[in-house]
């Protein structure tokens, strides 16, 4: 009896995927709900796992085709006895043990791989806690490198100058001039395609403004252990604010929450918040829905279960879609001024940046202030150059005194 393994449902929104990575080859055994293949849309990389116990018969679509909805991927043989790596392990090895006396390959996960490969750790020195002494992907996590001494420097022409690129960096010998060409993904494409298209079809004006961000700071500082406490382990941040201030902003200035659509202009009646995490394989915008009506730590929460999930590579495509106003953080990452680019088809977004302490003048005395630079990106063929200075003063106002945020006002 086989199975079709098939690619996920795309929604509406996603035409196809492409195949980035099989886990398995033709002949290896799988488990029911193994990862068996993975496929890139231009949105996110979904997961397909085995549905049933067998062997992996047939493998229809390669790495790099192009697939649609529901496509049969390849087939699995139900029940079948397959040549596992465990096969050519010699007979006197204890079950228990995760890699050959020969030195031969490990059993390990396919997670478990992906993840040693990712952390450059040598599976032969991780111990199995799985069925046969397998070794998983939480095994791979919780490993810990034995203190090797410090290797003998090395001669010049060996040094390698180690690159920050991420999965595309290359090692580069000491005086050699190497390339190194690999394609963009779908993500990174669809990523520069947007990009590009919201410079070229939108009039995309930036404007300005600083926040003093002592007064929630000091509000964070007085109520984060509590806050904490009361809200099951939810930490209090700088972005519940900024989203729970952009939410009452928009509600005063509407045209900066609407979207063009051809020669319409759609004026949204809720809030729906786009928050930008920043991950390996590109920016993704996951959205908190109805923000509008989400407390302090309903908003906390959501964003600290969207960071999680992207980096684990686990949102959904639904949760990426929509949204009607963008908020992105550059200063986690040291930016003291940017212009971010819209999100079409949205009018606007808006810039956090990075603290930094500045002597400010304040009632005719200089004071040292943690300020923080905003920058709001909008389209002017919708949103007049007042109406977008107006809202990022309102953003400004409501942060200064938060107890505004509360009352509404």
């Amino acid at each position: 009896m086989t199975t079709e393994i098939k690619a996920p449902t795309f929604p509406e929104s996603v035409q196809d995927g492409t195949i980035v990575a099989w886990h398995k080859q033709v002949g290896e055994a799988v488990s029911r709900d193994e990862l068996i293949v993975e496929v890139e849309t231009d949105k996110v990389v979904l997961e397909v796992v085995a549905s049933a116990d067998g062997t992996l018969s047939k493998i229809l679509k390669e790495e790099g085709d192009v697939v649609e909805s529901n496509e049969v991927l390849g087939e699995i043989a139900e029940g079948e006895a397959a040549a596992a790596p465990a096969a050519s392990e010699p007979a006197a090895a204890a079950p228990s043990e995760s890699s050959s006396a020969d030195g031969e390959d490990p059993v390990a996960a396919p997670a478990a791989r992906k993840l040693a490969a990712e952390k450059g750790i040598d599976l032969s020195k991780v111990k199995g806690t799985g069925k046969g002494g397998r070794i998983t992907k939480e095994d791979v996590s919780n490993y810990k490198a034995e203190a090797k001494p410090a290797p003998a420097p090395a001669p010049a022409p060996a040094e390698k100058k180690a690159s920050s690129a991420g999965s595309t960096a290359i090692d580069i010998p000491a005086g050699e001039r190497i390339e190194k060409r690999v394609p963009m993904t779908r993500l990174r494409a669809r990523i520069a395609e947007r990009l590009l298209d919201a410079t070229q079809t939108t009039a995309m004006l930036t404007t300005f403004n600083e926040v003093n961000m002592a007064p929630v700071m000091e509000l964070r500082k007085r109520y984060k252990d509590q806050f904490e406490k009361v809200h099951n382990g939810t930490r209090l941040g700088f972005m519940g604010f900024f989203v729970k201030a952009a939410v009452e902003a928009l509600r005063r200035f509407p045209a900066v929450n609407a979207s063009i659509d051809g020669k319409d202009i759609v004026y949204h009646g809720y809030q729906d918040i786009g928050v930008a995490v920043s991950t390996e394989k590109g920016l993704v915008v996951p959205v908190l829905r109805n923000a509008e009506h989400m407390g302090l730590a309903d908003v906390e929460a959501g964003i600290r279960d969207f960071g999680l999930r992207a980096r684990d590579g686990k949102l959904g495509i639904e949760e990426m879609t929509g949204g009607t106003f963008t908020i992105t953080n550059g200063g986690v990452f040291g930016s003291l001024l940017s212009t971010p680019i819209l999100n079409p088809p949205q009018s606007a977004i808006l810039g956090m940046h990075k603290i930094q302490e500045r002597p400010m003048a304040v009632n005719g005395e200089v004071k040292v202030l943690p300020m923080m630079y905003l920058a709001l990106s909008y389209d002017h063929r919708i949103i007049d150059g007042k109406e977008a200075v107006q809202f990022l003063v309102a953003i400004k106002d409501l942060l200064e005194d938060p107890a505004r945020i509360l009352l509404e006002i």
